[in-house]
């Protein structure tokens, strides 16, 4: 498949947000609000508060996904409703580096928003993915778009990395001032690589499912009917939904181990660091990640294909597994180092696949609901395991162990995942009718 100009500039989209995702989220934030935001608070309860930070931001996005979504639907709005949260993501992420130390409440406050921007503006982000590609190229330009994603992320990434630890080099007085530099310089790359999409993706004009839905004699969409119509969407799919058990089944099992992963990735710096691990240490490690993550990701896709997807995404859960396990143990940074080459090696596969898996046992007549639905799942997903760290940073003895539940939720997504027949969910979804 040769890519159009148009495709390029969508994907470049990931490339531009990623490196929040990176640079901001996994890395510098947790240990600036550890060392320098938090100054003179208990880590644990530090720990409580960037975990409800992150529930918090998820739980927003989660309320108003189906809104955007029936706003975005009502036309010619998703580029526009997508700047306006970037634009949120962007200027809460610049407004960072003016945080002064110890503000703890303010720099949650301002980190939350900005997630709230940068997973609201994603909602968006992925409805455009119709209007650049055909149905049978979705996974190819999806996975372009990851692809730039690992890069984009990691150049930057890398480049404030270097900003931090040789602050000097680059006319910096200190790392503390190079963290909010770091800041500032995400905020501007997220801004700039935003540009070809605004510019050159056209927006499409209705949804076709809400196109199905229009009456005849519906001229004008006030903004109360377009909310109106945006819930009765959701209930529909969720009507859908009960018609095929094992797309349901599939659902809760996800629901439980993506949560875990997405936990493990926002909340393993602020774990290292409260267990006595250097920053730089810690900062590399994610650099480890990112660099492999892609590769490791495309590996996973080949035993699929030779091997079948369940038995690959059981090996990919029970890494994170082992991974949580043996992070209540871990004292050294060659230890944190190695669970991240297996945090690499099952990151992206586990995510990608269990994309496709969903994909084979939806109707794909409703495609883009059912997707809409997934993703409005995985960012309410996003919200127990963080709750569940802080819970435990609060209540235990060794904060090291704070980490023994999110075990569990993988544990419970692999054993709800083993009861899912995809055979008959194939099935199911081929002979679905409404």
């Amino acid at each position: 498949m040769k890519h159009s100009g148009r495709v390029y500039a969508w994907a470049m989209y990931d490339w531009a947000n990623s490196a929040f995702t990176t640079a901001i989220m996994v890395g510098f934030f947790p240990i600036y609000f550890k060392q320098y935001f938090s100054y003179g608070i208990d880590p644990a309860t530090s720990t409580a508060w960037l975990g409800l930070g992150n529930s918090a931001a998820s739980l927003v996005v989660f309320v108003l996904a189906p809104l955007l979504g029936a706003l975005a639907d009502a036309g010619n709005m998703k580029k526009r409703l997508l700047l306006c949260f970037a634009c949120i993501g962007m200027g809460m992420t610049a407004a960072l580096a003016f945080v002064d130390k110890g503000q703890a409440h303010v720099a949650i406050a301002i980190y939350g928003a900005s997630v709230v921007g940068f997973l609201g503006a994603n909602v968006l982000y992925d409805s455009l993915l119709s209007a650049v590609a055909r149905p049978r190229h979705y996974q190819r330009v999806s996975s372009l778009g990851y692809a730039l994603g690992y890069l984009g992320g990691g150049l930057l990434f890398l480049f404030c990395v270097l900003l931090v630890t040789m602050p000097q080099t680059f006319g910096l007085d200190s790392a503390a001032t190079a963290i909010k530099a770091a800041f500032l310089l995400t905020a501007l790359w997220w801004l700039v690589f935003s540009l070809p999409l605004m510019l050159f993706v056209k927006e499409p004009r209705y949804n076709q499912a809400l196109l199905a839905h229009e009456d005849s004699d519906a001229g004008e969409r006030s903004p109360r009917s377009v909310l109106v119509r945006g819930f009765m969407e959701l209930s529909g799919t969720l009507r859908k939904i009960r018609k095929l058990p094992v797309v349901l089944l599939f659902l809760l099992a996800y629901w439980f181990y993506i949560d875990g992963v997405q936990t493990v990735a926002v909340m393993a710096v602020d774990f290292g660091l409260n267990i006595g691990l250097e920053s730089n240490d810690l900062i590399t490690a994610l650099l480890v990640i990112q660099f492999l993550a892609f590769p490791c990701t495309l590996l996973a896709y080949g035993l699929a294909a030779r091997f079948g997807v369940k038995p690959v995404l059981y090996i990919l859960i029970g890494v994170y597994l082992v991974v949580t396990v043996a992070a209540s143990g871990m004292t050294t940074s060659n230890e944190f180092y190695l669970l991240a080459v297996f945090i690499a090696l099952a990151q992206g596969g586990l995510q990608a696949l269990s994309r496709a898996l969903y994909a084979r046992i939806t109707p794909a007549r409703y495609a883009g609901e059912f997707f809409g639905f997934y993703n409005m799942f995985g960012k309410f997903a996003a919200m127990l395991g963080p709750l569940i760290v802080s819970a435990s940073a609060l209540l235990m003895d060794d904060i090291r162990f704070s980490v023994w539940p999110i075990a569990l939720l993988f544990l419970i997504g692999a054993c709800l995942l083993m009861r899912v027949n995809i055979k008959q969910g194939e099935a199911d979804a081929k002979a679905f009718r409404l």
